[in-house]
């Protein structure tokens, strides 16, 4: 099980903006810790914690942050309409559209999802699977 996913910042107040954008609204909780941020879903009483936590830190070697190629984490929404919206919010908020929200042929008739790089350069994905939308072939 996946814990926690952690991405570089060198500006961790550009990052902020950018992630407190959507994550929010996806349910998750900001926490600062140490200059760092760390968004984390909230814990009823008596449950575990859902997993993976998120976190955007500055480099601890001190070098600047550098995107992989390659890397990306996705964050699923609830529907096509919060995939919009989320990624129209997160490009205002100081990303930059890497792929704009729709179906893609290469992935199942339910998997609308769309890309953005945040103001690092990480690639960060906004999917929906939910079968009450409209298909791709539908």
């Amino acid at each position: 099980m996946i814990a926690y996913v952690t991405v570089g910042a060198d500006d961790i107040a550009r990052a902020e903006r950018f992630y407190s954008a959507f994550l929010p609204a996806l349910g998750y909780r900001l926490e600062r810790y140490q200059g760092d941020l760390s968004y984390a879903l909230p814990v009823p009483p008596g449950q575990s914690p859902a997993l993976p936590d998120f976190y955007i830190k500055a480099p601890f070697n001190g070098q600047p942050a550098l995107a992989g190629n390659g890397s990306m984490v996705a964050f699923e929404a609830r529907n096509q309409t919060q995939v919009r919206a989320l990624h129209a919010a997160a490009v205002a908020a100081g990303g930059s559209d890497d792929g704009t929200p729709g179906f893609r042929a290469t992935y199942g008739p339910q998997f609308y999802v769309g890309y953005l790089r945040d103001p690092q350069g990480n690639k960060i994905a906004l999917f929906s699977c939910n079968p009450d939308d409209p298909g791709r072939d539908g």
